[in-house]
C-alpha cells in the first residue's frame, strides 16, 4: 500500500479554482491547507466544508453501483478534516464529518454519519481480552497477528511469570507501534450506510456496509481476503482477520475474530477469541476460547467460560461457570472434535475427552480426557461414559472429512496452523491411557461387577468391554499407517534396510504430546520453544509465530519419532532387533483394525437407511410410497458416496496389507537365502 501522505506531487488551488469551489458551496477554514493533485477536477467537489489538513489526489474517472449506476469520482455533501484523499475515490452524503483518516485510492464513502479518529488510538491492539476466566485471570492480550496457539500460550502458562511477561512486553510494543491519531481506509474499500465509525482502521478491500456502529477496532482485509462488516453489527475493541465476516445485528464487545470466521444472525459475543474459520449464530458466547472450527447455530445454545476446537454445539447448549460463591471464576475444557447435543448441560469445572459427544446434563464435574471418542450420556442425573464408541461413528469420520474442504482461508498467510488428523499421538497417547484406565477398573473390581465408577461418572461392563477393543484397534490402525507410509517411501532390499527405515532420526517426537487449539506438536518442542522466548531468544512476534509453523510443518517426522516408540512398546523389541515376521504380525493386525473399524462404520450408515428413519416421508401414500419417496430424497443405501467410499477404503487397505506382507516375505526370503 503507498503512502498516500507523500504521494508527489500536490500542489495548492488556484485562484479559479477555489472560485468553481465556493460556487458549488463549499467552504474552508484556510484554503491554503488544501492540496490537491495535478488531475483535479474542481467539478468534482460540492457542498463539501473543508477544516484542517485535507489532501486531494486524482478525482477523475467513475465508480459503478449495482444495478447499472454511475457516478463521477470526487466528494459530495460531506464534511473533511485533517484527510488524505487518494485517487479515484468517491465520498458523497457524509452527514456529520470524516476526520483523521488517510483514504486510499479507489475508495467509496457513502451515507455514513460520522466517520473519525480520536486522539491517539491502537485500533484494538494491546486489549485484554477476559476469556475462559470472566474476573480475567486468564486475560489475552490481542494483536493484529495473533494465532491460536501464542493465545493458547496466553491463556493456559500464568504460572510461566517470564513467558507470559515476555508475550505482553512484545504484544504492547507492537500496539505501541501503530498506536496514531491517523486512521486508516485501505485502497477499494467500500463503506456505505454506516451511522457510526470511531478508531477504526481498515485495510484494503474492506466492506463495511450498513454497521451501526463500530469503534476501537482493526478491520485487517485484504486483497485475497476482504473483510465484510454487515448491517446493523455494533463492535467495540475488536480486531477482524483477513476472510471473516460480521453481519446482521451481530454485537461483539472485547473479541479477537480469527481468519475466515463468520458470526451473524443476532449472535453476541464478548470477551472471546474466535480462531480460524469459527461460526456464530443466533447465540451467545461470554469468555470463550474458540479454537479453529468451534460451531454454533442456535438461538438457544450459550457458549460460556469454556475452551472448545473442532466443536458443534447443539441447540439449547450451555454451561455453568460459578456456583453462586466466589463469582464466575470456573472454566472447562472440551477437546477438539467434540459435540454437544440439544439441550445439553456440563457444570464447569469439567473436561471432555477429545471427538466426545456429550448428551444431556450434566450436574458433577466431570473428567473424560483420558477417554477421548466416548458419549457422555446423562440417565437419571448421572453421569454414564460409552469409552471409544464415537471411533465408530460414521458422524466423527464425517466431520473429519469435512474440515479441511470447509476451510475457507484465502489469505496466503495463515496465521493459525491447523492439523487435521483424528489419529495423532494426542489422540493415541490419551487412548493409551484410556486402555490402562479401563483395564484397571475391571481389575480392581473383578469380573462381577457391572457397573464402574471413573471420576464422578459410570461405566457399564458392556460399554468397558467395548471400550477396550475399540482403543486396541484404533491404536493398532494409527501404528499401522505409520509404518506402512514409512515403508512406501523407502526402497527396502534387506532386513538392515528396513530396520534403518524404521529408526527415527532424532529424539524430537518422544514423550507427551499436546493440542496448542488446532497445532498438534510434541511437549518437548513446546517446552523448547517456551524457554527460547523466556530467555529473549526470539527477539520478535513474528519469529515467535515462525517457530509455531515449523513445529506443524516437522509434524510428520515428529510423528514418526513417536510412532517409532510405540512400535517398540507393543513389539517388545528395539527397533535394532526388530525381524520379518514382526512387522507381518503387525501389518496383519493393522488390517483387521481398519477392516473391523469400516466395518463398524457401515453398520453405523447403514441405521440411516432403517425403516425407522424413513418416517415422515411418503406423506399421502403407503410402505411403498414412503420407502420410494425416502430414496428420492435420501438415495438408496448402495450408491451413497460415503458407504461406497467406507467399502473402496476397505477393498483398498486390504490389497495395501496384503502388498506389504507379501514384500515383507520377498524380502525375508532373500535374507534367507
Amino acid at each position: 500500500m503507498k503512502d498516500i501522505k507523500n504521494t508527489p506531487p500536490y500542489r495548492k488551488l488556484s485562484p479559479a479554482e477555489v472560485e468553481i469551489l465556493k460556487q458549488q458551496g463549499c467552504s474552508a477554514t484556510d484554503w491554503m491547507q488544501i492540496l490537491v493533485g495535478q488531475a483535479f477536477i474542481p467539478e468534482h467537489v460540492r457542498q463539501v466544508q473543508f477544516s484542517g489538513s485535507v489532501r486531494i489526489g486524482d478525482n477523475s474517472g467513475t465508480v459503478e453501483f449495482s444495478g447499472g449506476i454511475t457516478r463521477n469520482c470526487g466528494i459530495y455533501n460531506a464534511s473533511i478534516h485533517n484527510c488524505t484523499i487518494g485517487d479515484r475515490v468517491y465520498i458523497h452524503q457524509i452527514s456529520n464529518y470524516i476526520a483523521n483518516y488517510d483514504i486510499h485510492d479507489h475508495v467509496i464513502l457513502e451515507n455514513i454519519e460520522q466517520c473519525f479518529v480520536d486522539g491517539e488510538t491502537c485500533f484494538g491492539n494491546g486489549i485484554k481480552v477476559s476469556t475462559l476466566d470472566e474476573t480475567g485471570g486468564r486475560g489475552v492480550m490481542i494483536y493484529d497477528k495473533l494465532s491460536a496457539h501464542l493465545a493458547y500460550f496466553l491463556a493456559w502458562y500464568k504460572h510461566r511469570y517470564c513467558l507470559i511477561e515476555e508475550l505482553e512486553l512484545k504484544i504492547a510494543a507492537y500496539a505501541e507501534s501503530v498506536k496514531s491519531t491517523r486512521g486508516t481506509i485501505g485502497s477499494h474499500s467500500v463503506i456505505r450506510n454506516c451511522r457510526s465509525i470511531k478508531n477504526v482502521k481498515f485495510g484494503p478491500y474492506s466492506q463495511a456496509l450498513g454497521c451501526t456502529r463500530i469503534e476501537n477496532g482493526s478491520v485487517n482485509s485484504n486483497e485475497f481476503a476482504p473483510v465484510k462488516l454487515g448491517s446493523g453489527i455494533i463492535a467495540e475493541n475488536f480486531i477482524v482477520s483477513s476472510g471473516a465476516e460480521i453481519s446482521d445485528g451481530t454485537i461483539v464487545s472485547h473479541c479477537f475474530i480469527g481468519q475466515g470466521c463468520i458470526l451473524g444472525k443476532q449472535y453476541s459475543a464478548e470477551n472471546s477469541l474466535f480462531f480460524a474459520n469459527c461460526q456464530g449464530f443466533h447465540g451467545e458466547a461470554c469468555s470463550i476460547f474458540g479454537g479453529p472450527y468451534t460451531v454454533t447455530h442456535h438461538k438457544s445454545t450459550l457458549l460460556i467460560a469454556g475452551m472448545f476446537s473442532f466443536c458443534n454445539a447443539g441447540s439449547g447448549s450451555n454451561q455453568s461457570n460459578h456456583m453462586y460463591k466466589l463469582g464466575p471464576i470456573h472454566h472447562g475444557i472440551v477437546e477438539r472434535g467434540s459435540k454437544t447435543t440439544s439441550d445439553s448441560y456440563i457444570l464447569w469445572p469439567a473436561k471432555i475427552g477429545a471427538f466426545s459427544l456429550v448428551m444431556g446434563r450434566h450436574y458433577k464435574n466431570t473428567d473424560t480426557s483420558d477417554l477421548p471418542f466416548s458419549y457422555l450420556i446423562e440417565n437419571k442425573d448421572d453421569s454414564w461414559i460409552a469409552p471409544g464408541v464415537n471411533l465408530r461413528s460414521v458422524g466423527t469420520i464425517r466431520d473429519v472429512m469435512k474440515w479441511p474442504r470447509r476451510d475457507i482461508r484465502k489469505d496466503p498467510e495463515k496465521l493459525d496452523c491447523i492439523n487435521f488428523n483424528l489419529l495423532s499421538p494426542f489422540t493415541i497417547f490419551k487412548m493409551q491411557k484410556g486402555l490402562e484406565i479401563l483395564n484397571s477398573l475391571k481389575e480392581i473390581s473383578g469380573e462381577t461387577t457391572g457397573v464402574f465408577t471413573y471420576r464422578n461418572a459410570l461405566i457399564s461392563k458392556n460399554a468397558l468391554e467395548k471400550g477396550i477393543n475399540l482403543y486396541e484397534k484404533a491404536i493398532y490402525k494409527f501404528l499401522g499407517n505409520s509404518v506402512i507410509s514409512r515403508l512406501e517411501k523407502d526402497n527396502i532390499q534387506t532386513i538392515e534396510d528396513l530396520r534403518e527405515c524404521l529408526n527415527p532420526k532424532d529424539k524430537t517426537g518422544q514423550g507427551e504430546w499436546s493440542d496448542l487449539a488446532g497445532l498438534i506438536a510434541p511437549r518437548t518442542e513446546i517446552n523448547r520453544l517456551i524457554e527460547s522466548i523466556e530467555g529473549k531468544e526470539l527477539a520478535s512476534l513474528e519469529e515467535i509465530e515462525q517457530e509455531f509453523k515449523n513445529i506443524h510443518s516437522n509434524y510428520y517426522e515428529y510423528e514418526w519419532t513417536w510412532a517409532a516408540e510405540l512400535l517398540v512398546q507393543i513389539t517388545g523389541k528395539k527397533i535394532e532387533n526388530l525381524e520379518i515376521k514382526d512387522m507381518i504380525n503387525l501389518i496383519q493386525k493393522w488390517k483387521e483394525s481398519v477392516i473391523g473399524l469400516d466395518e463398524l462404520l457401515y453398520e453405523d450408515a447403514k441405521k440411516e437407511f432403517r425403516l425407522d428413519s424413513m418416517t415422515g416421508f411418503g406423506m399421502d401414500g403407503n410402505k411403498v410410497t414412503q420407502k420410494l419417496d425416502f430414496e428420492k430424497v435420501r438415495g438408496r443405501f448402495e450408491n451413497n458416496d460415503f458407504v461406497n467410499e467406507i467399502i473402496s477404503h476397505i477393498k483398498r487397505k486390504t490389497l495395501l496389507g496384503e502388498k506389504i506382507i507379501e514384500r515383507l516375505k520377498t524380502i525375508e526370503k532373500k535374507n534367507q537365502n
